[in-house]
């Protein structure tokens, strides 16, 4: 092909496949030019070129690489909130630090948060000081499950534990060497999905 440059097709593939990580969907001639600063004309000529050579193709969607054919487009944003004490009741840092995008396959369908654990008292549940936590959001717990829960102003991740014999909860905690905590009521604010680790 004359007076083609392979990093001008390089620039304009990166650049789609980058603003498609962003905002999952392909970006305009316009947009991409604004990003390149490749004048939009060239921008059209080589999309033209990409196209018949196959490196892209044109759908009702889009732009499309092999690589955006192959990513998933339903992806959930999820908070990554602070860090969730893994052993006595403490408060709970509620900022947002930032967002995670997760493919909805690997979460499911609802309102998600990410929490970093802090303490050991989950650690027979294979969950570590520094890990983080996917978070369902909900209000309500199947005995068994593991919690952020909320109980005078403070809150912990522990399993949920209702007790109807003492007519108490039981946040009991996955240490063999820790006691249950147990109160009269607590607020569930989520339960626990998944667990990410680092390496």
């Amino acid at each position: 092909m004359r007076n083609v440059s392979a990093d001008t097709i390089i620039m304009i593939r990166r650049c789609v496949e980058e603003y498609f990580d962003d905002y999952t969907r392909s970006p305009s001639v316009r947009e991409i030019s604004n990003m390149t600063g490749i004048s939009k004309s060239t921008v059209q000529r080589y999309i033209e070129i990409m196209e018949r050579v196959g490196i892209i193709t044109r759908t009702d969607d889009g732009i499309e690489t092999p690589y955006i054919t192959k990513t998933e487009r339903n992806m959930v944003s999820v908070a990554k909130l602070g860090r969730i004490p893994c052993g006595p009741l403490d408060e709970k840092e509620e900022y947002i630090e930032g967002y995670v995008k997760l493919p909805e396959s690997f979460v499911g369908k609802g309102k998600f948060f990410i929490l970093t654990a802090s303490g050991d008292s989950m650690i027979e549940a294979g969950i570590d000081d520094g890990d983080m936590i996917i978070i369902k959001q909900q209000e309500t717990a199947r005995k068994g499950d593991i919690v952020v829960a909320l109980a005078g102003g403070q809150s912990t991740l522990k399993r949920y534990m209702p007790d109807p014999s003492i007519k108490k909860i039981r946040l009991h905690p996955e240490n063999s060497s820790m006691e249950d905590i147990i109160v009269d009521n607590c607020q569930v604010q989520g339960v626990a999905i998944k667990v990410i680790k680092s390496l």
